[in-house]
């Protein structure tokens, strides 16, 4: 069951009706308020309209396919930051990894567990809203690279950073331990919440998308290098 005592918004897109039905189930016996498309225009239309707390994405849909709705959300300065879970059929990696460098914050590979499904939505969406247990008014800095937590805002070289869900969550891991090797299981762990096995490509779609975002030179990382057989490091300029 969702924590907010304000009932989220969950829409969920998809042409197979009883993929749609049975995760519909699964979600509102957890008190999550489901919507519905079928189509990717229907999509786009709901998501202007009533601004879902999370999006249930499928991928192959009759007339615009995932990628292309994720790349529209994503553009759009006031859409952007709501999460996408991506469903796939698919099983090829390079097709959950195009996914994850539009901007989703997760992917499903059909058939899916319904209870899964369910435990990436509730994550997906605590991380959303932050850490409770966090100071409200952290500010972390590394250079030209400013978070303020309790807003959620990104800052580099005085501009705004617009972030998903989950590129927030690893940078604000990095950041909380500037200097220090994180393995990729230890970020994992607290910027996805999910096993090792099952996310690694993940992560690193992640971090390339977090480097194009707030390097100078993405190619050259001066903020987010690679510690090969390790994990990552933050180190400022």
């Amino acid at each position: 069951m969702s924590n907010s005592n304000t009932v989220q918004r969950i829409l969920v897109v998809d042409d197979d009706r009883e993929i749609v039905r049975l995760v519909r189930a699964y979600l509102e016996k957890e008190r999550y308020q489901v919507l519905i498309a079928n189509d990717g225009q229907t999509a786009l239309h709901m998501v202007r309209r009533e601004h879902p707390n999370l999006i249930v994405l499928d991928l192959m849909l009759p007339d615009r396919d995932g990628w292309e709705i994720t790349r529209t959300i994503r553009n759009d300065s006031t859409l952007h930051s709501i999460p996408i879970i991506m469903l796939t059929a698919r099983i090829e990696d390079s097709d959950k990894i195009i996914g994850l460098e539009l901007g989703a914050d997760d992917y499903i590979t059909k058939p899916f567990n319904p209870r899964e499904m369910v435990a990436r939505v509730r994550s997906v969406l605590r991380r959303s809203q932050g850490d409770d247990n966090f100071k409200k008014d952290t500010i972390l800095q590394c250079g030209a690279l400013l978070m303020d937590v309790g807003r959620r805002e990104v800052i580099m070289d005085a501009q705004p950073v617009d972030l998903t869900v989950t590129e927030f969550e690893l940078l604000r891991a990095l950041m909380e331990h500037p200097g220090y090797a994180m393995t990729r299981a230890d970020l994992i762990e607290r910027s996805m919440g999910y096993d090792y096995e099952s996310v690694e490509r993940s992560l690193d779609s992640h971090i390339k998308n977090l480097r194009k975002k707030i390097e100078p030179d993405p190619r050259h990382p001066t903020y987010i290098q690679t510690l090969y057989g390790v994990g990552y490091r933050l180190a400022g300029p």
